[in-house]
C-alpha cells in the first residue's frame, strides 16, 4: 500500500505539472500567433479545447494532487460541487470541440477531392458558432446537477456521501442517473461515434489519395515520407489516442458508479485515466501542427527583447 500510495503522488503530481504546463504553453503560442497574424478556424478549435482542457486539470488535478499529498477534505460541499460542475462542463466541451476538429479536418481534406470551396468557408463560421453554442449549452445543462442535489438536501431521504479525497458529496439518486445519462453520456457517445466516421473517412480519403502519388511516384522511399503519410499517421495517433482515453475512463467511472464496495486502486486508477488527455493532449497538438519550434522561437524572441530593454 505504501508503494502505490507513493506511485499515485508522483502520477497524479506528474499529471497536474505537466498538464499545466503544456496548456499554458499553447495558450501562449496563441496568444503571440494571434498578435502576428490572423487566426484560422483550426486554432480556434485549438483554443477552445485547450481551454476546456486546462478547466478539467485545474478543478480535478489540482485538488486531486492535494489530496494525494494528505490534504484531504478541505473543500466545503459547495466548493466541492463547483469543482465537480467546472470539471464536468470541461470535459463534455473538450469531447465536443475534438470532435469539430475531426470533422473539420475532414471538411479540409475532402474539398480536394470533391467539395467547392464556399464549403469550407461556410463549414468555418457554423464551427465557430457551434463550439460558442456548446459552451453556453453544457454550463446550463450541468447548472441542473448544480441545483438538483442542493433541492434534494431538504428531503428527509438519507443519501450515503462519494468521496472524492479533497472532498465528499452526497451520491447521484436515480432521477439523477437518468439526468446524467440523458444530457451528458448520450451526447458524448454520439460526439464519440461523428469523430470516428470523420476520422474514418478522412484516412480514407487520404489512403486513396496516397495510393494515386504511389503510381505516380518512381521510388517507394519518397511515397513512405510523403505528406499523406504523415498526415494519416497524425489523425491516427490523435484520434485514437483520445477515443482510448475517454473510452477507458467512460468504463472506469460507470465501474465506480455501479459498485458500492469499489477498492481504492480502482478509484485511483480511474482519476489517473480522466486527466490523461487534458494533460497529455497539447503535447499531440503541438506534434501534429509542428508548433514547438515556432513556440521556441517565439520565447526566445520575447526573451531578447527584455534583455535588450
Amino acid at each position: 500500500m505504501y508503494f502505490w500510495n507513493m506511485a499515485f503522488k508522483i502520477i497524479f503530481f506528474s499529471q497536474t505539472t505537466t498538464g499545466i504546463l503544456g496548456n499554458f504553453s499553447l495558450f501562449y503560442y496563441y496568444l503571440v500567433f494571434s498578435g502576428e497574424c490572423k487566426l484560422k478556424t483550426v486554432h480556434l478549435i485549438h483554443i477552445h479545447l485547450i481551454s476546456a482542457n486546462t478547466l478539467i486539470v485545474i478543478s480535478k488535478g489540482v485538488p486531486q494532487t492535494m489530496a494525494a499529498f494528505g490534504l484531504k477534505q478541505f473543500l466545503n460541499d459547495f466548493g466541492c460541487r463547483l469543482l465537480l460542475y467546472l470539471e464536468r462542463v470541461g470535459r463534455s466541451v473538450s469531447i465536443g470541440a475534438t470532435c469539430f476538429l475531426s470533422v473539420f479536418q475532414a471538411i479540409i481534406v475532402s474539398h480536394k477531392e470533391f467539395c467547392c470551396k464556399d464549403q469550407k468557408v461556410k463549414a468555418a463560421k457554423y464551427i465557430g458558432c457551434s463550439i460558442a453554442l456548446l459552451w453556453v449549452l453544457y454550463m446550463l445543462i450541468n447548472l441542473i446537477f448544480f441545483v438538483y442535489p442542493i433541492i434534494k438536501m431538504y428531503s428527509k431521504n438519507m443519501t450515503t456521501k462519494q468521496d472524492f479525497g479533497h472532498c465528499s458529496i452526497a451520491r447521484r439518486d436515480e432521477t439523477n442517473n437518468l439526468l446524467y445519462v440523458a444530457l451528458v453520456v448520450c451526447p458524448e457517445i454520439f460526439f464519440s461515434l461523428v469523430m470516428s466516421w470523420s476520422s474514418g473517412s478522412m484516412i480514407v480519403i487520404l489512403y486513396r489519395h496516397k495510393k494515386r502519388v504511389q503510381q505516380i511516384r518512381s521510388t517507394c522511399s519518397s511515397s513512405e515520407n510523403s505528406p499523406e503519410s504523415r498526415a494519416t499517421h497524425n489523425i491516427l495517433v490523435l484520434v485514437c489516442t483520445f477515443l482510448t482515453f475517454y473510452t477507458l475512463s467512460a468504463i472506469l467511472q460507470g465501474c465506480v458508479a455501479l459498485l458500492y464496495n469499489h477498492s481504492w486502486l480502482l478509484v485511483n486508477f480511474t482519476r489517473v485515466t480522466s486527466l490523461c488527455f487534458p494533460c497529455f493532449g497539447p503535447f499531440f497538438l503541438m506534434n501534429h501542427y509542428s508548433m514547438v519550434p515556432r513556440l521556441s522561437l517565439a520565447w526566445m524572441r520575447n526573451i531578447s527583447s527584455l534583455i535588450l530593454k
